[in-house]
């Protein structure tokens, strides 16, 4: 008799890698479901299946556009990702929508409220949304977001979002591990170029003026002209590649066709020049730093040394006989010991 889950119902059966492996290539939803709760749990019992399991995946990783979407809240990131969503998987591609939720540092819990606000595009057979807390990540991008895009791209999955949840550091986070990067704007809130970052519009590949409809699309007209000024003088956010503005109504559909229109023309224009290549390249590199950060982190974590370290140094720090500069030196040098020749 299978063990019950904290919710009464009976757990499902562990899987191995392979398992894991056969399920996510031929699109079982549900196995993919669990091998992404799989490589974002923090239990050393299931790293070293994750482990496996992302191995026997190599041959399928690469295969997607990835598309990072940020906004302002209020902007309408889950209305658009919904409506262009909805637009891809009728022309006969397959969406994976990766947003990630807030995490609460007092209660550990998160809103995952995507799929209701996604509701249309959720019930889609060609659409999968996941969304998945944070769980203290830098920006609040989940820490193995990389990986879950792999896992979807293994599922069949050709285009995939991540949406950030708007703050921080998030868009720069995910502005590493995607190919293009969009950024959604509003307008009819008083000074709109007060509530975009000039940073966040450095990054942008592509800008979209949302909610372009009823009496306010003279008013999107005008500020899209004004962010396309404010791109001229910018350096582009990739070598070889001027940014665009459009607008769009993600509640009529209008201009939705164009955003998608936009990144083909982006991927051809960037596969040509070599720079699509190198761009994921640079992603690559980037999550090799990030994991080996990780790793780093949970060893000194784990480390009694370094627990001894603290306890002791602490002490010294909280009495003013030594600076915390100078008591994580030597914390650092304590775990660093072992390592040295």
């Amino acid at each position: 008799m299978l063990p019950l889950s904290d919710n009464g119902k009976p757990s499902p059966a562990p899987l191995t890698a392979s398992d894991y492996a056969r399920g996510v290539v031929s699109g079982d939803p549900a196995v993919l479901a669990r091998a992404i709760t799989l490589v974002e749990s923090t239990s050393v019992a299931h790293a070293s299946v994750a482990a496996e399991l992302m191995k026997l995946l190599l041959p399928h990783r690469d295969k997607s556009v990835r598309i990072g979407i940020t906004g302002v809240p209020g902007v309408g990131k889950s209305t658009f990702i919904e409506a262009f969503g909805i637009h891809l998987c009728d022309a006969g591609h397959r969406v994976a929508v990766l947003a990630v939720d807030p995490t609460s540092a007092i209660s550990g819990g998160s809103i995952l409220g995507d799929k209701t606000r996604m509701e249309r595009l959720s019930r889609h057979p060609a659409a999968y949304i996941r969304p998945s807390p944070s769980g203290g990540a830098l920006g609040g991008v989940a820490r193995k977001t990389r990986e879950t895009i792999t896992l979807c791209e293994a599922a069949g999955f050709d285009v995939i979002l991540v949406e950030t949840v708007g703050v921080g550091q998030s868009e720069i986070t995910v502005r590493s591990m995607t190919d293009f990067f969009l950024l959604l704007a509003l307008t009819g809130a008083g000074d709109e170029l007060q509530g975009i970052k000039k940073g966040i519009v450095e990054m942008a590949d592509g800008i979209v003026v949302t909610k372009a409809d009823g009496d306010n699309v003279v008013a999107a007209e005008k500020f899209r002209l004004e962010l396309a000024q404010i791109l001229h003088f910018l350096t582009p956010a990739t070598p070889g590649w001027t940014s665009e503005v459009l607008q769009c109504s993600a509640i009529k559909g209008t201009g939705i066709d164009e955003v998608w229109d936009l990144i083909v023309k982006f991927r051809e224009e960037m596969t040509a020049s070599g720079e699509w290549s190198a761009r994921r390249l640079h992603q690559v590199r980037e999550g090799l730093f990030d994991f080996a950060r990780e790793q780093v982190v949970a060893g000194m974590v784990d480390s009694a040394a370094v627990a001894q370290a603290v306890e002791a140094l602490g002490e010294g720090v909280a009495a003013g006989q030594l600076t915390l500069r100078e008591a994580a030196g030597k914390v650092a040098a304590e775990f660093l010991a072992p390592a040295l020749p």
